[in-house]
């Protein structure tokens, strides 16, 4: 086989066989949103990990000063799938919701999410995304264990932290334990922010 076919040969052959590893990806679940994590169960059960995800949304909050008035907002979960087909791998993600109820301003809307985004990184936590926008900026980032944090700006200026698990072994999950430091907000959502503060509502 002359040298120039041979190459040709190879590099195909290369080809084929990465095409093929990807396909074989796919099919096991490998993908994004499905987690690579959902083929193999985890020591830690979904209720032990909402409560590691309440933890991180608190240290969150502990962060801030001065203190934000706070409520909790709908707590979800649902199972982790695998494949083309959806098969169930016996594990879940569950996700987890602060409602910020201070009133945040325009003008300090940027040295909030600056405060937060410092904190995750001082945690060793990475910054996946930042997204810049005048009405609903946001940040991302994702600790170490895989939990999936953001803090963002909804509508009329209201502040959400959010915090979701990796896939973790199936388990019954209960509402958050932790006492918010605002009336009861269960019903609609969202409440909007109706707390004014003499340093963020300026």
């Amino acid at each position: 086989m002359r040298p120039g076919r041979r190459y040709l040969y190879l590099t195909r052959a290369r080809r084929s066989a990465a095409c093929l590893l990807a396909l074989a990806a796919l099919a096991g679940g490998c993908g994004p949103g499905s987690g690579g994590q959902a083929d193999r169960k985890s020591a830690m059960n979904m209720q032990q990990g909402a409560e590691r995800a309440d933890a991180v949304l608190q240290d969150t909050l502990a962060a801030v000063r001065p203190e934000l008035k706070w409520n909790h907002g709908p707590s979800s979960d649902a199972g982790c799938t695998k494949g083309v087909a959806g098969a169930a791998t016996g594990t879940g993600s569950v996700k987890r919701i602060i409602t910020i109820m201070t009133v945040v301003s325009e003008q300090r809307r940027g040295a909030l999410l600056g405060v937060v985004e410092g904190n995750w990184e001082s945690r060793g936590y990475k910054i996946t995304g930042v997204r810049k926008s005048a009405e609903v900026p946001a940040v991302y980032a994702e600790t170490p264990e895989g939990y999936v944090l953001d803090v963002k700006v909804g509508g009329e200026g209201q502040f959400f932290l959010e915090a979701a698990t990796p896939c973790l072994t199936d388990s019954s999950v209960r509402p958050p334990a932790g006492k918010p430091n605002t009336p009861d907000r269960s019903g609609e959502f969202p409440r909007r922010p109706d707390v004014q503060d003499e340093f963020w509502s300026i």
